[in-house]
């Protein structure tokens, strides 16, 4: 084969592969809470905990607020204040039920066609604490409807999350002031 053909077909198997993970299906593989209110889940979250990435490095007070759009998915407004570049963040992007309204089970974007698992694993009756686990071991995050948790709540979230194979030593606590 010459090389022309060579790099033709290189870049053509790169651009399969791009466009698959770009548009590839969001899978969850965990338990997510089932019979899952979005009404109640709706509304402002006050972030306790995170594993730490990229766009949330050095923030403080942030702050995840999920309304209803009209065509039925979640609007998500991620904010915070970055302690290094002392100005505030935000992210917008759109959530989608994988399955069912009544199952926590989501895909999130802020970027266009690209998704991430956003699964709802544990929430309290009153929808006041949450524990999310991403698509994989990279995120996680503690929620509450308060800038603080219970201490029975919070160890009881942090048990799971090591049950599920998460290193909490690695968990940032997130400064709510």
């Amino acid at each position: 084969m010459d090389k022309k053909k060579s790099l033709l077909l290189l870049a053509a198997v790169a651009a399969g592969t791009a466009l698959y993970n770009a548009l590839k299906p969001v899978r969850s593989e965990v338990a997510v809470v089932e019979n899952f209110e979005k009404e109640k889940y709706i509304g402002a979250w006050y972030e306790i905990a995170r594993m730490d990435f990229y766009w949330e490095k050095n923030l403080k007070n942030v702050l995840a607020t999920y309304t209803l759009n009209d065509d039925g998915s979640i609007r998500v407004n991620n904010q915070g204040y970055d302690m290094v570049k002392e100005k505030n963040k935000q992210s917008v992007g759109k959530a989608r039920f994988l399955r069912g309204e009544n199952e926590g089970a989501l895909k999130v974007s802020f970027f266009g066609p690209f998704y991430s698992g956003y699964n709802v694993v544990m929430v309290d009756e009153d929808y006041r604490y949450a524990l999310v686990f991403g698509e994989n071991l990279d995120y996680l995050w503690i929620l509450s409807r308060d800038k603080n948790i219970p201490e029975e709540v919070k160890q009881k979230y942090l048990d799971y999350a090591k049950q599920s194979g998460y290193a909490i030593d690695k968990l940032v606590w997130t400064v709510q002031d």
